[in-house]
């Protein structure tokens, strides 16, 4: 039965006896699928359900929801907040009988707030017991008292209880007549009590507690409307997703057939209602923060003089400006005058005030102006105008959008519903649907929908759906998938792109292999049901999200009670049913042999800090490595595409080159040896670029032939940056997105083996550009550990030797000071980062002595 939205009062009676003080043990599900025990209160595992009730309330955000929190138990030392206050017995029916003690109203009915839930989080067991019949007798009171004469309102009770302590009952029919005639809904949440759908017994319960239990059940008994139910159960079917049936209100307008103003004889109008009959369900919106700057009068004060100073965070505010950029007519300008330099900052953009703007809308290329804001509105009159009829059987659903409202009949006018229903009768007879044009109000935009007639058990009405315009519709032809026609406009009939007919056989047992009309449960009668049920399958953005926002603000702790996994119900559809895939396997082989299917394995790629994936190199780019370079013509690949090699091709594809000198790595090599190999290097490269800037007409100088070791950027077989541009190729791989470890120990390779060969002072500066540059991007993509390793081996290379030029080139590094030193816990957390190297251990790294 649908409730109507809002309009409710809900009393929480919670139990702060000493026995609600007990601890337990719980577990709590961690996000790696492990769990772990935590310690807390009864009281404390039991509020749970009151801070999810009430966050409920907060999250609808309806003032016509509302509840307050009534506590028995409370006389004697009753914590709150964690101090300790004395409370006297404090309840309406109290200041006007007397009796009723240990009972006090501790929230006053109210629409709750973050601060309903501040208060609650502050409370602690007291030292003395109360009465539960009491706390429900004042929560009856308290709440007829403040809805006085409003009978539609809902009126719910929730008590929450461990049922250790006596009752008190003596004339307790009395109560539950008096609930009965208030309408007032009773829910029992017991802390461990028994239930046999949990299932859940309690072993070695005392006496009250099993005598408690059992008079809790009598007493729902006389009850119109109530129930007694296990803490533990609650807490989990609370996160149970669950779509809500609510009452819509009822909006009134005007139902016309035909002309009404010039031929009023040959038209109909009828009065009728309309109200939703589905919604969009959408996740609440998120905010956005930042860091808050600081003012120059503003002091951060810190309660430990030693503590680093703690980013603010403050609320986005959303801000629009306009300017007019002045260059923009240059762009069309022509190409071949050459830009000067500083014509960038010749561009400026003038801000103007939206009051100087004139609005328009796109029409095709250009823009139409209007003044005023917008258009002419039509002339329209409020109410549904039904425009005219056509079978059911050719509507199109896929072009219904929207909302469904239901078109009733005015419910006080007898005449009106049996002329709606006359309509509606012989729509359905016919099988017929009215094409309907909609005004919400007068003067407002019309919309275009359709009427569907709507037979119910005891009433009569139409679904109203919104339908796109002729003009919305975009119609799109595609070539036939079985159908070939060659270049002289014969038919084809045997081609890879046309399926066989073994082929087709193969798909089709296939297809009807994964019929789901039969894969669900069994009912009574031993048939199989549906599995997909659109009435239970939920939206896992709004109900995750939601869950998430409610168990943030009920729990203290994240780190000790971290977000449950989602409910079983959420993930109900996620995996299909394991019958239908034993059902499918032969069917899925068939499949693979008629179509040749082969497994590609696929390429792992690492994601980036900020969760971008690069795309999949493409199989064109991969052949530019594969195709070997030809000795007697030139290379004619653009520069970009060379660029962009990543991979080294086989030593088989490569060109033999005949070395020259000694070639090797030993600390024997002398610096013309080395000069000469660095400047081969270079060599290599720069014919490289004159050979891709050759022009037509003119002759191009050969492609060099390749190193069997390394190719003309100086890469060793295997790695992705080489040992003349190092840099160049180390951010070329970090844009793409792709292999940033490779990468980062490829780079580190390279500034080791230059910063360590003989004789490589000209290239210093470069390498502490390149080692900067590391460090960002390791500090950034979450490769910590990877630079502080590279440091540490670079400072046991280069210390080895005093007097090696290594060692002046360490000396250089700690010149840039703790800016280039390891990357310390505190600094590595500002980015989500972890280190083990503390900030002392960083400093000290780097202002060590060789």
């Amino acid at each position: 039965m649908a409730e109507r939205a809002g309009y409710t009062v809900t009393m929480f009676l919670v139990d702060v006896s000493p026995s609600m003080g007990k601890t337990r043990e719980v577990e709590m599900s961690l996000p790696n699928g492990k769990t772990q025990t935590v310690e807390m209160t009864n009281l404390e595992w039991s509020l749970q359900f009151v801070k999810l009730k009430i966050q409920e309330m907060i999250y609808n955000g309806r003032k016509t929801d509302q509840c307050g929190v009534i506590l028995f138990g409370t006389e004697g030392e009753f914590y709150i907040l964690y101090i300790c206050s004395h409370f006297q017995t404090e309840n309406i029916v109290h200041s006007k009988d007397g009796g009723y003690d240990h009972v006090y109203e501790y929230i006053p009915i109210a629409q709750p707030t973050a601060a309903t839930l501040a208060k609650l989080s502050g409370l602690e067991p007291s030292t003395d017991v109360g009465d539960p019949i009491d706390a429900l007798i004042v929560g009856i009171e308290t709440q007829d008292k403040y809805l006085g004469k409003k009978k539609t309102w809902t009126r719910k009770m929730v008590l929450l209880t461990d049922g250790e302590n006596p009752i008190e009952v003596e004339d307790w029919e009395e109560t539950a007549k008096k609930m009965n005639l208030l309408g007032v809904r009773l829910s029992i949440i017991g802390v461990d009590f028994d239930d046999d759908e949990y299932p859940f017994h309690e072993e070695d319960k005392s006496g009250v507690k099993s005598a408690n239990e059992t008079f809790f059940h009598t007493f729902v008994d006389k009850l119109e409307f109530g129930i007694v139910g296990n803490c533990a159960l609650a807490l989990e079917e609370i996160s149970r997703p669950e779509v809500k049936s609510t009452k819509s209100a009822l909006m009134g307008t005007v139902l016309r057939l035909g002309d009404v103003e010039d031929r009023p004889e040959e038209a109909v109008e009828i009065l009728v209602k309309a109200s939703k009959c589905t919604a969009v369900a959408r996740p609440k919106s998120f905010k956005k923060f930042a860091v808050r700057e600081k003012k120059e009068d503003e002091d951060i004060i810190m309660e430990d003089e030693d503590e680093d100073p703690k980013d603010v965070y403050a609320q986005l505010a959303m801000r629009t400006e306009y300017f007019v950029d002045h260059n923009a007519d240059k762009d069309e300008e022509d190409d071949e005058e050459p830009a000067l330099p500083e014509a960038e900052d010749k561009s400026k953009r003038t801000v103007i005030d939206k009051e100087q703007l004139v609005r328009g809308y796109k029409y095709g290329s250009s823009y139409a102006p209007c003044p005023d804001g917008n258009f002419p509105r039509l002339e329209t009159k409020k109410g549904i105008d039904i425009c005219g009829f056509f079978l059911a059987k050719h509507f199109r659903r896929e072009l219904s959008m929207g909302e469904v409202q239901y078109i009733w009949a005015d419910p006080s006018s007898p005449v009106q519903q049996v002329a709606l229903s006359s309509v509606v009768e012989a729509m359905y007879e016919k099988g017929a649907m009215a094409i309907a044009r909609w005004v919400s109000k007068d003067g407002m935009d019309p919309k275009m929908g359709v009427l569907a007639p709507t037979v119910f058990e005891n009433v009569d009405c139409f679904l109203w759906v919104q339908m796109p315009f002729a003009d919305d519709v975009r119609k799109y032809t595609f070539a036939s998938l079985d159908k070939l026609i060659n270049k002289k406009g014969e038919p084809v009939t045997k081609h890879p792109y046309i399926p066989t007919e073994k082929q087709l056989e193969a798909m089709e047992n296939f297809v009807d292999a994964m019929d789901l009309m039969q894969a669900g449960e069994e009912d009574e009668e031993g048939n199989r049901e549906a599995w997909y049920d659109t009435r239970y399958s939920y939206n896992p953005a709004i109900h995750r999200t939601k869950q998430a926002l409610f168990h943030g603000a009920v729990v203290s702790d994240l780190r000790r009670q971290p977000l449950p996994p989602p409910h079983p119900e959420l993930l109900k559809y996620f995996e299909p049913p394991k019958r239908v895939l034993k059902r499918a396997r032969h069917a899925i082989e068939d499949v693979k042999v008629a179509f040749k299917v082969k497994e590609v394995p696929r390429r792992v790629v690492r994601a980036r800090k900020d969760g971008h994936f690069a795309a999949q190199d493409d199989d064109n780019m991969l052949l530019l490595d594969k195709v070997a370079p030809s000795r007697n013509k030139p290379s004619r690949l653009p520069q970009s595409q060379s660029q962009t090699q990543i991979i080294s091709p086989p030593k088989s594809q490569k060109a033999p080159l005949a070395k020259k000198g000694n070639d090797s790595d030993s600390e024997t090599e002398s610096e013309g040896e080395y000069s000469q190999h660095l400047l081969l290097d270079l060599k290599r490269a720069r014919l490289d670029e004159d050979t891709e800037k050759g022009n037509e007409g003119e002759p191009m100088l050969p492609t060099p032939l390749h190193s069997p070791s390394r190719d003309i950027s100086g890469r060793e077989p295997g790695m992705i940056i080489g040992s003349v541009h190092p840099l160049e190729d180390f951010k070329r791989n970090i844009a793409s997105g792709d292999l940033v470890t490779k990468a980062v120990e490829d780079l580190g390779t390279v500034i080791k083996t230059i910063a360590l060969k003989p004789f490589s002072e000209s290239r210093v500066e470069e390498m502490l550009e390149c080692m900067q540059e590391l460090r960002r991007v390791a500090l950034e993509e979450d490769e910590i550990d990877a630079w502080n390793a590279f440091l540490r081996d670079l400072k046991r290379e280069c210390v080895k030797d005093e007097e090696s030029g290594s060692s002046d080139f360490w000396r250089r590094v700690t010149e840039l000071g703790r800016n280039i030193s390891l990357i310390g816990q505190l600094e590595a957390a500002k980015l989500g980062g972890d280190s083990d190297v503390s900030e002392a251990q960083a400093t000290a790294f780097i202002r060590q002595p060789v």
